[in-house]
């Protein structure tokens, strides 16, 4: 049976308040699971095992991130297992089985810790041997980690979960190629990737940096949305290249992760004593570390959200002034509310904290009223 326009509505609000929910309960759970193991010197006991073993300081770091990461693993999973499965379920938007999922969990774990295990150690490093200035040190490292996992995740790391293939259907590529041509848009490749082997919704986006840069459509996509809502939806991605928002945007990136690093070293530094540390460097006192950090995360993310809204606005514009086609634009982004299960009008609040998108009424209601 088919559910109406207003029961979907209905169901998206129940589904975004369920992922709400969720989100404060495991961010809390997560400043918790810090708070505790500073205050009750469980980090120290955990830091001692490790040296007990290990007499090399960065396999006892290791050590002491397997311990704590196993025990956070299990507090965490009920609450993992039931927002990445039981709801995706529930609501109709998961094609995974449950072997799937572990599966692609376990992937996800195996690709973390590949990445994962050389930043830490450069970390630690960093911590170690620049005790004073490693604030600054740390942030030229990231912005050069992030630059190098920008230019090679589209060609070596999305590949390992997705199968990427150009787009074959020649009448959408060849809208495609004409609006590139018409608006001076160069990119190394348009891709198609099979979003469907994990769920019903639909997305798209602009990936990469250098010769790696590229678009690519969920397969959900090209199956369900016709040429006009497809030749929009590409514009949009595009209109993300050419107004250099990867760009703009790792340059904020940049500033406020050297912001936070300093701004973390210098309330780190201060609070090393009275929780009885001596070295920046004692892996005991690295959740203190990553408490400021993430609460400095947590208070600029609004900011980075607020100019994310202003790109995807600036987006939307290039997509309606290239095409030219408003009720193309409207068209697929109510199919994108109906199949992503998306709430149309989120509360305000939540969309000004949280949300890195405009609500979709909002973007509708735009491209209503926008003259070309």
């Amino acid at each position: 049976m088919e559910v109406s326009v207003e029961n979907k509505q209905t169901l998206a609000k129940k589904y975004a308040k369920t992922h709400q929910i969720l989100s404060v309960v495991e961010t809390t759970l997560f400043f918790v699971i810090l708070i505790l193991l500073v205050l009750t010197g469980l980090s120290r006991d955990v830091e001692n095992i490790s040296n007990k073993f290990f007499s090399n300081g960065y396999i006892a770091l290791l050590a002491y991130l397997a311990i704590i990461g196993l025990a956070e693993s299990i507090i965490n999973f009920p609450l993992d297992f039931y927002s990445g499965y039981i709801l995706e379920h529930k609501y109709g938007l998961s094609n995974q089985t449950i072997l799937k999922y572990f599966l692609e969990k376990l992937k996800s774990f195996a690709v973390g810790l590949v990445i994962g295990v050389p930043v830490i150690l450069i970390f630690y490093y960093i911590l170690r041997n620049y005790e004073n200035g490693w604030w600054f040190i740390a942030g030229l490292f990231m912005f050069f980690f992030s630059v190098i996992i920008g230019r090679i995740a589209p060609v070596l790391i999305f590949p390992l979960f997705y199968k990427f293939k150009p787009i074959e259907n020649e009448s959408v590529k060849s809208r495609i190629l004409n609006l590139c041509k018409k608006t001076g848009i160069e990119i190394k490749g348009i891709f198609v990737f099979n979003m469907s082997k994990n769920t019903k919704k639909a997305n798209a986006a602009f990936t990469g940096i250098g010769k790696s840069k590229r678009i690519i459509l969920g397969d959900t996509l090209m199956d369900k949305f016709n040429e006009d809502e497809i030749e929009s939806v590409f514009a949009h991605e595009a209109g993300h290249f050419k107004k250099k928002h990867i760009i703009k945007s790792m340059i904020l990136s940049t500033l406020l992760t050297f912001a936070g690093l300093y701004v973390s070293s210098v309330l780190y530094k201060t609070a090393l004593i009275n929780f009885g540390f001596i070295n920046v460097y004692d892996i005991a006192a690295l959740p203190l570390l990553a408490l400021f950090l993430s609460l400095y995360g947590l208070i600029t993310t609004p900011i980075s959200n607020i100019l994310s809204r202003k790109y995807e606005r600036e987006a939307d514009t290039f997509a309606l002034e290239t095409t030219g086609n408003n009720d193309a634009f409207i068209s697929a982004m109510e199919k994108l509310a109906d199949q992503n299960l998306a709430d149309k009008v989120p509360n305000k609040i939540i969309e000004f904290l949280f949300h890195s998108h405009p609500s979709l009424q909002k973007r509708i209601e735009f491209a209503r009223n926008y003259k070309r």
